[in-house]
């Protein structure tokens, strides 16, 4: 039937008629408990390594494997989420990713010898694998105006864990123990678990799943939160073929056309796309070229993010003795460590900053890539050994700048795909960029240990190099575009 254009709104539509209001901002305080948490657990690995090769007087390989087993695990979850929070509901992916994560990173302090630790820290990753369901749900409840902006305050928190992380360790460590601080830091996941009855589905994961009245009900809840009113009409699950704002290709304005004039686009196997069927879309004709260049830029992005912040414990004064096989017998060097960890943490603080200048007025693509090659400006110096001073200033640079990279590229990946394989996109994008996390501590611990730091810096260079250059060939700008709910036909 053809109703009157007023007698109908979309999710879209009721987004922007309530705007940013206190219950998106309860989504963003919940969700950004997760980015915290998540922060914490990956930054602990800085300090975690060092203090456990002492204590159980481990060889630098069964050091690195202490970080790359999180990336594994990380690994798994992502894809597995991402599939199951598609497939079920973003509500029932995160919820499971919080419970074994802050399950797994509590047993941790209390592992008794080292490979007990490594099954818990895989278990870790596996939860911390789901951290991008968070994203995606607190996206889906957005407006579209200012998107890219509030994705930026909620990259924000990581940030805020990392500094959180390093400052817990500079007081807990010299003190009690690395067990206590994979304790404590174990904390913000039973926080998740503990307001998890007070969230609410996606409505628009609920219309993409033909669940309208659900989705109605949703943000009939949203609208009295806020104190303000829903658009007049009633709740449809996609707009009407008039919108055709967000199209910039003429020949599939014509196919929608000729879809509506035929009877409509079928829009019900959306709502089954799950499981393997939802990767062959992926990598169906219309998203391949953008899946691709996704996988390649988020591995990239993940080695050179975690190369370098492993870099910082590597090159702190206490651990650039190269090449010597002598195992540190007290903390007299932790305080440099925590230091320089500390004050490079902050460097993700500028990073923020020129993300969110940058995101929306120039743009997703050419934001990622020019934060990239400025990232190799401050990285290139460290080919060579420097003043610890200065290693620390050009890590604080190089930080700034890939943090900056990888909070826009967050913000990017989940606009270019549909509410329909959302999650699943974004999960196998992430779950890939753990290979990036498990060969990270091969070049920043290994090759550092074994003297070898002009490679591992060339490495991480040109992870960045081409990270720049695959964001240049992505074929959409994302920057004020409506989501999309369906496969376009």
């Amino acid at each position: 039937m053809m109703g009157d254009a007023k007698s109908t709104y979309t999710v879209d539509d009721a987004l922007l008629s309530m705007g940013f209001g206190k219950f998106q901002a309860f989504v963003l305080a919940y969700s950004g408990m997760a980015k915290i948490s998540e922060a914490m657990e990956m930054m602990l690995l800085s300090f975690v390594g060092p203090s456990v090769q002492t204590e159980w007087e481990l060889s630098p390989h069964e050091e690195s494997l202490i970080s790359s087993v999180v990336f594994i695990g990380m690994l798994v979850g992502a894809y597995s989420w991402g599939i199951v929070s598609d497939k079920y509901g973003r509500r029932v992916g995160f919820n499971f990713t919080a419970l074994i994560t802050g399950v797994a990173g509590f047993l941790s302090s209390f592992a008794p010898n080292y490979l007990s630790l490594i099954f818990l820290r895989f278990m870790v990753g596996v939860g911390l694998g789901g951290g991008h369901v968070l994203a995606s749900w607190f996206l889906e409840f957005v407006p579209a105006p200012n998107r890219g902006t509030w994705m930026v305050v909620f990259s924000a928190f990581w940030s805020v864990g990392t500094i959180l992380e390093a400052s817990l360790a500079w007081s807990v460590m010299p003190i009690f123990s690395w067990r206590w601080l994979l304790a404590f830091s174990s904390l913000p996941s039973f926080a998740l678990l503990l307001f998890y009855p007070i969230t609410l589905e996606s409505p628009r994961y609920l219309c993409m799943k033909g669940k309208i009245a659900d989705a109605m009900h949703v943000l009939e809840k949203m609208a009295r939160i806020n104190h303000v009113s829903l658009p007049s009409g009633n709740l449809i699950s996609h707009r009407k073929i008039t919108d055709l704002d967000d199209i910039t290709d003429s020949s599939d304005a014509v196919k929608l056309i000729a879809n509506r004039k035929s009877g409509g686009v079928d829009r019900s196997k959306d709502a089954e796309i799950g499981g393997f069927n939802a990767i062959l879309t992926l990598l169906s004709p219309n998203l391949i070229r953008s899946t691709l260049l996704l996988w390649m830029v988020f591995f990239g992005q993940a080695f050179s993010y975690y190369a370098v912040v492993l870099l910082t414990s590597e090159l702190s004064n206490g651990n650039r003795k190269c090449g010597s096989e002598e195992m540190p017998l007290s903390h007299k060097n932790d305080v440099g460590l925590y230091r320089n960890v500390f004050i490079t943490s902050f460097g993700e603080v500028p990073g923020l900053v020129l993300s969110a200048v940058v995101v929306d007025k120039i743009g997703r693509k050419r934001s990622m890539s020019y934060v990239l090659f400025t990232s190799c400006f401050f990285l290139l110096p460290l080919v060579i050994q420097q003043r610890e001073v200065l290693t620390t200033l050009l890590l604080f640079g190089a930080r700034s700048c890939i943090s900056a990279s990888f909070t826009i590229l967050h913000i990017y990946a989940p606009e270019i795909y549909p509410t329909s394989v959302r999650a699943t996109g974004v999960g196998v994008a992430s779950s890939l960029s753990r290979f990036g996390g498990i060969l990270c501590p091969i070049v920043a611990v290994g090759l550092v240990h074994n003297c070898h730091q002009t490679a591992a810096v060339l490495v991480i260079e040109t992870a960045m190099l081409l990270s720049g250059v695959a964001v240049a060939f992505f074929p959409v700008e994302t920057s004020g575009r409506r989501l999309s709910d369906h496969i376009s036909v």
